[in-house]
């Protein structure tokens, strides 16, 4: 088996939206903001090569969208889904398996793209299987008003009507019977309704592909909880568990959107638990 970071393009989000409650004094000193008080922002996947599977987490936002949407999110640099597979030798036919941590456009975006002559959409991975679960699903195809502008119908619909949307259930691994990937996920509900956190065992250690629980290395501190979050409350119970859990059983966390760090590893210091090391993915890995 082995893994493959995949860069699928940088933007920029407003850094008080980012921190919620946390004071912009405490939160620049670690993501700082540009004269818009907007920070720096990865959308990073993680690539599973294993055996004859292919399976990408996440696919970031695509380009299928206007101007008038991408002008919102500010991109920047030069990543890009297809050149990051390009660069590990595989191309999105090779992807047989698409897991979704939730269904929010930067996570999900890059799944479904405009067909030949631009009347319609279809998958951007015509020959993979895309995982999400029930509950999630029904959560973002009948949205409440707070999270409408992040489900998009033209990335969720298309993917029902390919036939290659299938759901994960609560126990078990999703990929079993496909392989011997160990794959393991842990439900939480307080940025949306069953965001997937995947852990996965490899080389000897246990990889958490971190999603927007912990969305940057910024955001480690108990209380920093971004103001997207359904129910922050709820995040803070989610999150206390899973750093302890973290810090216990020494995760090492993919980052998903911290565009400087890939992961992360914790420690409990007598502020509470705080960042330990920085790694980049070749480091540990390669």
């Amino acid at each position: 088996m082995k893994l493959y970071p995949i860069e699928s393009g940088n933007f920029k989000l407003d850094g008080g939206a980012m921190f919620g409650v946390v004071p912009k004094s405490i939160w620049n000193r670690t993501n700082p903001a540009d004269s818009n008080n907007m920070i720096d922002m990865a959308a990073r996947c993680l690539l599973i090569e294993n055996g004859d599977r292919l399976t990408l987490i996440d696919t970031g936002m695509g380009n299928k969208q206007s101007d008038k949407f991408f002008g919102y999110y500010y991109r920047w640099g030069d990543h890009s889904l297809d050149k990051s597979l390009k660069k590990y030798g595989f191309h999105r036919d090779d992807i047989t398996d698409v897991f979704l941590t939730h269904l929010h456009f930067d996570h999900c975006g890059g799944s479904i793209q405009w067909n030949k002559d631009r009347t319609g959409y279809e998958p951007a991975f015509k020959n993979a299987v895309f995982w999400t679960n029930k509950a999630h699903w029904q959560w973002a195809t009948e949205p409440n008003a707070r999270e409408k502008a992040s489900f998009l119908t033209e990335n969720l619909i298309p993917m029902q009507e390919s036939g290659q949307l299938r759901f994960v259930e609560r126990t078990g691994n999703p990929f079993a019977e496909k392989s011997e990937l160990d794959f393991g996920i842990l439900f939480v509900d307080g940025h949306t309704e069953k965001q997937m956190i995947p852990h996965i065992n490899y080389k000897n250690k246990t990889l958490v592909f971190a999603a927007d629980l912990l969305p940057t290395a910024g955001h480690i501190p108990l209380p920093y909880v971004m103001g997207y979050d359904t129910r922050p409350l709820l995040t803070l119970s989610e999150k206390a568990l899973f750093l302890d859990k973290a810090v216990k059983d020494d995760y090492y966390l993919f980052l998903e959107h911290d565009a400087h760090n890939q992961i992360c590893t914790l420690q409990t210091t007598d502020k509470g638990i705080r960042l330990k090391e920085i790694h980049t993915f070749a480091q540990l890995f390669e």
